[in-house]
């Protein structure tokens, strides 16, 4: 059969029929973050379903901004803020801090989220596991990040009000502290340091609000979990070495290097002989004592996790710090319980 004289001109002219291309497939308005917790979604997205529809994306942005997705870092907080409160109280301490204490922690975590988000704005489009975050995403804007910022501050400044004249005046520390560790990646190789003074924090203002001063065991408690932070954020940030280093970010990851395993563990050991010392400063009992063999016993699972520095399982090891921090109280709690 011969051609068709349409198809004669094409092969004579050297054209072919443009391939229909198809539409780009636009960024969903609502993507997540590669590093998000299901079940956490899973919850926000139920409480989502009870805002008006048209404020819906804008409010689960917002929740994502402030990683209420990811409760892992809210409770890496809290576990150091009731070590504190218990050892400070010598007991179940005082319900009215307890409450005051465990909401400023969620607040102060989210406020943290904003402005660190604010700070690595130009840095997370660039790394595969944050580039879906609202800010890098273009979903939040940098305005509205200091907006919700100042506005958690604020509602955290509150809380502390309510204690007395001693936490109130640590509190301003502790806020400089959460605003100053986003911009530290940039100067310094050691920011997983500030990160842990930021992070501890709650401990002196525990013991503060107890007692109305933090006493020897309260510093050494803060910096045994400036120790435990290296420790945790070290592991999370090997998961990112590649692409800090393409972006110009520090952290301990890219500053021990080679080394970093053999460092973590030993900063683990330290850590243990660290809480070793607030034991025995608090004259606590074996229920403290087996609870650090157990967190011995996780410190060395999380060192077999990393042994490959592999992206998943530096992530696992990180999480995992959640059930070392839960542990560590638990001693502390029972073994006061019944001393």
């Amino acid at each position: 059969m011969a051609p068709s004289p349409r198809k004669r001109q094409r092969r004579k002219t050297g054209t072919a029929r443009p391939k229909p291309t198809r539409p780009a497939r636009p960024v969903a308005p609502t993507a997540r973050p590669a590093d998000s917790s299901a079940r956490a979604r899973g919850v926000l997205e139920w409480l989502l379903r009870r805002v008006p529809p048209a404020y819906r994306d804008k409010a689960r942005d917002y929740l994502v901004l402030t990683r209420m997705d990811r409760p892992i870092g809210a409770l890496l907080l809290l576990w150091p803020a009731w070590w504190a409160l218990w050892l400070a109280a010598g007991d179940f301490p005082p319900w009215k801090l307890l409450v005051i204490f465990t909401i400023g922690v969620f607040s102060m975590r989210a406020a943290g989220c904003a402005i660190n988000d604010f700070a690595d704005r130009k840095l997370d489009p660039q790394v595969a596991r944050t580039a879906g975050r609202p800010l890098a995403s273009g979903r939040v804007t940098p305005r509205e990040a200091l907006v919700i910022f100042a506005a958690l501050l604020a509602f955290s400044f509150g809380l502390v009000l309510l204690t007395n004249r001693a936490t109130i005046l640590l509190s301003f520390a502790g806020a400089a502290l959460a605003a100053v560790y986003p911009f530290t990646k940039r100067w310094t190789s050691l920011p997983q340091v500030v990160l842990g003074a930021a992070f501890g924090w709650s401990i002196p203002m525990g013991f503060a609000a107890v007692l109305g001063h933090v006493p020897a065991i309260g510093w050494l408690l803060f910096i045994a979990h400036i120790l435990w932070s290296v420790v945790y954020d070290t592991e999370y940030a090997m998961e990112d070495r590649e692409d800090d280093l393409k972006v110009g970010a520090k952290s301990t990851a890219i500053l021990f290097g080679d080394a970093d395993v053999p460092i973590i563990g030993i900063l683990m050991a330290t850590l243990l002989l660290a809480m070793v010392f607030v034991g025995q400063r608090a004259q606590l009992g074996w229920p403290y004592w087996l609870s650090l063999l157990v967190a011995a016993g996780l410190f060395a699972y999380q060192l077999w996790l990393i042994r490959k520095r592999e992206r998943g399982p530096c992530l696992a090891a990180f999480k995992h710090n959640n059930w070392w921090g839960l542990t560590v109280w638990v001693g502390i709690a029972v073994a006061l319980a019944v001393k």
